[in-house]
């Protein structure tokens, strides 16, 4: 809860997300960890945990989601998944970098760096506003092929199982600060 703080000050909803994943990159946040949140935020009113609990109830999946939603309605602006895109460089460098761009009122992109070589594990991500460079600089590695927002959440899914069942795997720090947010995304692509 401390490490949320400053929500009641972040008036960009990516901001706010990243404060929310950030918070829990280092925990493991099962359905009893959700609950107990859910729980001492709706028995504390307080700006902080009101903000906490739309945030839980537009970002979380499953039953989680649905306690924070019954506790407030979720946090807009809504959040829309536009295009992705696929670098794949298995075959000399070991990896396939998946660009994938969404919008709640400005674009903002997520770029995942999956390890073909360890099973397809996602091992490197970033979140950033400047879409149009992380296309650029992806380009530069690679031919971009612009997929759907299934098959890259598919993709996307697929890669963070794999790396649920084996959470041992080294990974960059920025993949567990946006395991939140990723998920998130992955559900809306999936409706």
């Amino acid at each position: 809860m401390d490490r949320c703080r400053a929500l009641p000050q972040l008036d960009d909803p990516l901001d706010a997300e990243l404060t929310v994943s950030t918070a829990v990159s280092d925990i493991t946040a099962d359905e009893e960890f959700w609950a107990g949140v859910i729980h001492h935020a709706t028995t504390r009113p307080t700006r902080r945990n009101d903000r906490l609990l739309r945030l839980l109830a537009a970002m979380l999946t499953g039953r989680p989601r649905e306690w924070a939603a019954n506790a407030v309605p979720a946090a807009g602006p809504p959040l829309s998944a536009a295009g992705s895109w696929i670098c794949d460089r298995s075959l000399d460098a070991g990896y396939l970098a998946l660009l994938c761009t969404y919008r709640f009122t400005d674009e903002h992109a997520m770029v995942f760096l999956i390890d073909e070589l360890a099973g397809g594990v996602v091992r490197k991500a970033f979140v950033t506003r400047n879409v149009t460079t992380a296309r650029a600089r992806l380009a530069d590695q690679g031919t971009l092929h612009q997929i759907g927002p299934e098959a890259a959440h598919w993709l996307l899914a697929k890669s963070f199982h794999r790396l649920d069942r084996n959470p041992t795997i080294e990974v960059d720090e920025e993949v567990r600060r946006t395991r939140l947010l990723s998920g998130r995304r992955i559900a809306l692509a999936f409706g």
